[in-house]
């Protein structure tokens, strides 16, 4: 795609990778593509915020070319330091070997070690600001939102936010704006991005966004480094990062089990029966067949979780420990929990769920469900009874 123009003197120059499906070493299924935004501001000085992923260099270069010969750019912006931000930074030291380069002290660390560019960063912290001319660049340190190494870039007299990771989402779209967009595409992927992204950083992303409201610094757009860009009520995306921040639930249940011959599969079918008999809100997984990312952003509103699992080696099934290793990173709070599963000639995988996934954030509520080889029909009754005890707890 083309360069974009967002506003006078403002334009999209990143790229859209239509086919890429995995992220961050496949922990998280891109499954509608992805966007590396790079933004180029053209004044009196020229600054580029940000670059896109190494494989895509040449069409950044050719989406800057169409503005203006990428060597006369003044300033370049890095405020992260990830490969898919910053891949692009040797190809375009070459392009443009006079620019000066700006970040956190703690991305020059990081971009010295992945490129070995003997880059000359200037250091700069909150509140610093750098004159493009008629235009100003202010920058916000914002640290693990995601990395250590993260600063928000502000255009003040756009009223124009770069936030880079923070308020983005994998959505690859011939559209730029969010107006421009289906709106259940938009926030599902919004969603998804902050559980599996940003969920673990939840108190940081409530204090940077106080720390942004008690600036007073009006926004009238926000441009993150994937997806697209928040233009009309750009507030929107602020506010439901505070709900999501915030663990904000509702009475809602997502079931993830493992099952080997059947057994677990017909007990957690009776589990959503007896949930629902209540008036809750269900979803079921087998973790065999979903990827992590659904699963993930359907938990960030869910108050239970519910795991279950067949007995395998006296312990869980594989695909079920993986999943909940990755859950317990993300570290949710407020969560309640309960377990249950079926076995052969040894039980354990009750257990050992029960004892993994106890934290300070997720609550144990009730004792787990044990069943030997194939639920009966009075054993079928217990996996309902199950059901309707844990909706009751969902106060």
């Amino acid at each position: 795609m083309s360069a974009v123009k967002l506003l006078p003197g403002v334009y999209w120059v990143g790229v859209v990778d239509w086919n890429v499906r995995a992220f961050h070493g496949h922990t998280y299924i891109t499954k509608r593509g992805s966007t590396y935004n790079s933004y180029l501001i053209v004044d009196e000085k020229i600054a580029l915020i940000d670059t896109v992923y190494g494989p895509f260099s040449d069409q950044l270069l050719a989406n800057i070319a169409e503005i203006v010969p990428p060597e006369k750019i003044d300033y370049i912006i890095s405020n992260h330091g990830e490969t898919d931000h910053s891949g692009s930074l040797p190809a375009l030291k070459k392009a443009c070997p006079n620019a000066k380069h700006f970040g956190t002290a703690k991305v020059k660390e990081t971009l010295e070690k992945m490129y070995y560019l003997g880059l000359d960063l200037h250091v700069v912290k909150s509140g610093d600001t750098l004159s493009l001319g008629k235009k100003t660049l202010s920058f916000i340190e914002a640290p693990m939102l995601h990395w250590p190494d993260s600063m928000f870039t502000y255009l003040a007299e756009d009223a124009l936010l770069f936030p880079n990771d923070a308020f983005g989402q994998h959505l690859a779209s011939s559209a730029r704006f969010s107006d421009e967009v289906d709106a259940g595409a938009l926030i599902e992927e919004a969603e998804a991005y902050f559980a599996n992204i940003l969920w673990p950083f939840s108190s940081m992303v409530l204090r940077k966004i106080d720390e942004l409201v008690k600036m007073k610094l009006p926004v009238k757009m926000i441009a993150p480094s994937h997806g697209v860009i928040w233009r009309k009520d750009p507030m929107q995306i602020v506010n439901s990062y505070v709900e999501w921040a915030k663990n904000t639930t509702r009475k809602k249940v997502v079931i993830a089990y493992e099952t080997m011959w059947g057994s677990t599969e017909k007990m957690a079918y009776r589990i959503v029966d007896g949930l629902v008999s209540e008036g809750v809100e269900v979803k079921l997984y087998d973790v065999a067949h979903t990827d992590n990312t659904e699963m993930i952003r359907e938990m960030l509103y869910a108050r239970g979780y519910i795991f279950g699992s067949s007995t395998h080696d006296n312990n869980m099934l594989p695909n079920l420990a993986m999943f909940l290793e990755f859950l317990k990173g993300l570290k949710p709070t407020g969560r309640k929990a309960a377990a249950f599963g079926s076995f052969g000639w040894a039980g354990g995988a009750v257990k050992e769920m029960e004892s993994f996934i106890a934290s300070p954030g997720i609550e144990i509520v009730q004792p787990g469900l044990s069943v030997k080889f194939v639920p009966n029909a009075d054993e079928l009754k217990k996996c309902f009874e199950f059901g309707v005890e844990f909706a009751k707890k969902l106060v």
